[in-house]
This record gives structure tokens, C-alpha cells and sequence, in this order.
């Protein structure tokens, strides 16, 4: 039997054997809800006995009912939209020059020797220090709020890129010169795809960065957006559409970490093949 009709016959075994370590239990998924269902009956009792005063944290029920008023009114959704659009923009700035320091830094000596020590030196920085600089610098409309969420994104994608392209198998390099690849293509078809997976780590990590550094970042001067929304009921002590805000944007990061994860699952498809069989 051939060496290809070996590693057939093994994937097919690897498909047939029964995967006991994902296998789904009935009544495993809703043990979960367990706990934030009591903490919110707990929330929502105590508001209503008068232990937990509105002006400092509003009942669940009044929360539920603000946000679909917000909705309705159409604060919120402008709100997101806003929000979204500040993203957006710093992540793919961010992205951009994080990914291109990494190439720069890892497929070099001399490269990594003029990057990284600069790279390690602002990562250093208390970043949301730098707001004052940044409204001297940018002044106060949407420039300084999209370079922050950038400086922040651009951190973890860096190192985790650079790490990544510097844990490819040195040996993969022997076969490319063996092959006579040009650097494009050594670069093309194997330091990317063999930092892909590092790479997507560091994307989960600055996409969980720029939400928080967005929370900061619109508290400057913003005149929309929900950082502006959040500001604005605290002045009146809306606590209720502060949490409606808070949550807002903690169901925005969940999902884009969902859609990364996913991403990942769809891009590394082959390594999962690779380690079953």
C-alpha cells in the first residue's frame, strides 16, 4: 500500500472513530443560565423591596423597558451605528499597520532591530494617557478617538503576527529553497499561512481591545455615539441607560469575537483535519 492510500485510509478511520470529547449531554448547556438567572431575580427583588435605589442601579425591568424605548425612539441604533463606524475605522488603521510592523519585524534582522525596540517601547505607554497629546495633536472631533482604538488594536496584532512568523519551522525555508521559491512566494505560501493561526489570536485580542479603548475614547468630546449616550445619563442619573450602554457594548464585543472564532474555524479547517488523522 502507498504512502497516499495510508494517510487515506487513516482520515477515514479518524471520521469513523466517534468523538466522545464533544459529545452533548442533555441538560449540560442550561446548568449555565443557572446563575445570571438567579443573580437577575436577586437584581430584580431587591430593586423592588427597596434594598437597591434606582439612582444607583435601575431594576432589570426598567433596564428591559428603557432599551426598548431606546430602540423605538431610535437613540440606540444611531447610537451603535456611530459606535460601529469609530471601530471600524481604528481596527482596520490598527490592523493594518500592526500587521505591517509584524512582516516588517519578522522576515528581518535589521527590521525587527529598527521596529520592535519602538513597538516595545510604546507598548509600555499607558495608551489612554496619550489622550491629552492626541486632542493637542488632532483636536477634539473624530481623529483623536479613531487613532486610539488604532494605537490599541495595533499592539496585540503586532505581537502575536511577529511571534507567529517567527514560530515557523525553519526547516519550511529549506523546502522553499529546494523549490526555488521566490521571497514572495516564501512569504505568500508559507510564513502566512504558518503565522495564520498566531495571527488570529492577536485578532481576538485587539478586537476585545478596541471596544474597550472605543469606551474611552468617546468620552472625549463625543456628540454622539453610546459613550455619548452613556455620558449624557449620567448627568441626569439615568442609570438604567447607562446599563442598557454597557450592555450594548458588551453584546457588541461577544459578537465580534464570534465572528473571528468563526473566521478561525473556517481558516485552520485543515489543521483539524491534520491532528485526526
Amino acid at each position: 500500500m502507498s504512502v497516499l492510500e495510508l494517510g487515506t485510509a487513516a482520515r477515514a478511520q479518524a471520521r469513523a472513530r466517534p468523538h466522545t470529547r464533544n459529545r452533548w449531554r442533555p441538560g449540560a448547556s442550561w446548568r449555565r443560565w443557572i446563575s445570571p438567572l438567579v443573580l437577575v431575580v436577586a437584581w430584580q427583588v431587591a430593586s423592588a423591596a427597596g434594598l437597591l435605589p434606582a439612582r444607583l442601579l435601575a431594576a432589570p425591568s426598567a433596564i428591559a423597558e428603557t432599551a426598548v424605548d431606546l430602540v423605538r425612539t431610535g437613540v440606540l441604533p444611531t447610537a451603535v451605528a456611530v459606535s460601529l463606524q469609530r471601530v471600524l475605522l481604528g481596527f482596520a488603521a490598527g490592523a493594518i499597520a500592526g500587521v505591517g510592523l509584524a512582516l516588517v519585524a519578522g522576515l528581518s534582522r535589521p527590521g525587527e532591530n529598527a521596529v520592535d525596540p519602538i513597538m516595545q517601547m510604546l507598548r509600555a505607554l499607558p495608551f489612554f494617557g496619550l489622550i491629552p497629546l492626541f486632542i493637542l495633536w488632532f483636536g477634539i472631533g473624530e481623529a483623536p478617538k479613531v487613532l486610539l482604538i488604532a494605537l490599541a488594536v495595533s499592539f496585540p496584532l503586532y505581537l502575536n503576527t511577529f511571534a507567529g512568523i517567527r514560530g515557523v519551522d525553519g526547516r519550511l525555508a529549506e523546502v522553499a529553497k529546494t523549490l526555488k521559491l521566490t521571497r514572495a512566494q516564501l512569504i505568500g505560501h508559507i510564513v502566512l499561512p504558518g503565522a495564520l493561526p498566531q495571527t488570529l489570536v492577536g485578532l481576538r485580542q485587539s478586537l476585545g481591545v478596541a471596544w474597550l479603548a472605543l469606551i474611552v475614547a468617546e468620552q472625549v468630546n463625543a456628540s454622539a455615539g453610546l459613550g455619548y449616550m452613556i455620558n449624557d445619563a449620567r448627568e441626569f442619573l439615568r442609570t438604567d441607560v447607562i446599563v442598557v450602554g454597557l450592555l450594548v457594548y458588551s453584546a457588541l464585543g461577544l459578537l465580534t469575537d464570534g465572528i473571528v472564532r468563526l473566521l478561525e474555524r473556517r481558516a485552520l479547517s485543515w489543521r483539524r483535519e491534520f491532528l485526526a488523522g
